[in-house]
Formats: C-alpha cells, structure tokens, sequence
C-alpha cells in the first residue's frame, strides 16, 4: 500500500500482524515501544487503511492456502458429529484405513499398527496386525462448534449492576 500517511511502520505492523493477529505483538516487532505497543497497535487496527490492508492480506491468504472458514467448520463437523461405528465392518471387524470414508477419515487423529508374531526363532510366524485408532478430541470439536453457534458462552460476566437491573425490572414486571 501507498500513499498519504502509509509509512513503512505501518507496512511492517501489517505483515506482523498477520503473522499471529496479536496486534500488541505486532507492534513491538514493527519497531514501537513496548511501553506504547498497545495503544499503538489499538490506534492502527481502528485506521481503515490499516484494516483495508490487513483484510486484503487476509483474502490473500486465503485463496493461496485454501483455508476457508467454511472448510473449517465443515472439518469441525466432521469432528463433532464423527460416528465410530463407521470404524467396523457389519461384522464387527475394524475397517482398514483405506476403507473408511471421507468423513471418518477426517475424526482419526492417528493410527498404530503392530505386526503380530506367534512362535519363536525359525517357528516364528505373522499372524496379523493390531491396528489402534486414536480419535480426535470430539467433546472439544463440540464446544468449539457451540462457540461459533453462540450456543456456549463461557465469558464471565462481572457487570453485577446491570444484571441486578434486569433481574429487578423483570420482577417488577411479575408483580404488575
């Protein structure tokens, strides 16, 4: 970006910001004073150039990586709603890795195989593998999935007054 105003300060907060949009960070790395780093970074972010620049950067990334935040939430989903019954044949054999689906696929974290061996020395002999499924984290995928939902709030409210203001105008509107 040039023009009015655009400096190479700016340009650098820019780059360092998107580095781990942690703008107090940022800041300090694009050569502010740790003393000021915040109200600087604070100052920058609210400069519609700054955002302009920042969002563009952002599109940018996105359609070079591919990372969208509806692929995202499709992977969260795959996480979340994960059935592990799809690991297991209508027998109840475990799949092989090649056989599960897509989705499946996407809720295994890690796999463990061992080659299973009976007898000893020259009497040894392979008997199969012992395969073991590592799953990713689903109550985590859900809670991350009600957050985005706004269904999950786990902010601590301190603003007592204003919830003791509700609390009282609604018991006044019950005692009407």
């Amino acid at each position: 970006m040039s023009g009015t105003g655009w400096t190479k300060k700016l340009s650098r907060f820019v780059d360092e910001y998107l580095k781990d949009l942690n703008g107090t960070q940022a800041a300090i790395r694009a050569g502010y004073s740790e003393k000021s780093a915040m109200v600087q970074a604070s100052k920058m972010l609210k400069n519609p150039k700054v955002a302009a620049a920042i969002a563009e950067r952002m599109k940018d990334r996105e359609r070079r990586t591919e990372i969208t935040q509806d692929r995202v939430l499709r992977e969260l989903a795959r996480v979340a709603f994960f059935d592990p019954r799809k690991l297991y044949r209508d027998d109840g054999s475990p799949k092989d890795i090649t056989e599960l689906d897509d989705d499946t696929a996407a809720a295994v974290a890690g796999l463990e195989v061992l080659e299973q061996y009976e007898g000893l020395g020259d009497d040894r002999k392979f008997v199969g593998y012992l395969k073991k499924y590592k799953i990713a984290d689903k109550g985590q995928a859900l809670t991350n999935a009600m957050r985005h939902l706004g269904l999950f709030n786990d902010k601590l409210d301190l603003n007592v007054t204003g919830r003791l203001a509700e609390r009282l105008a609604r018991a006044r509107k019950r005692a009407e």
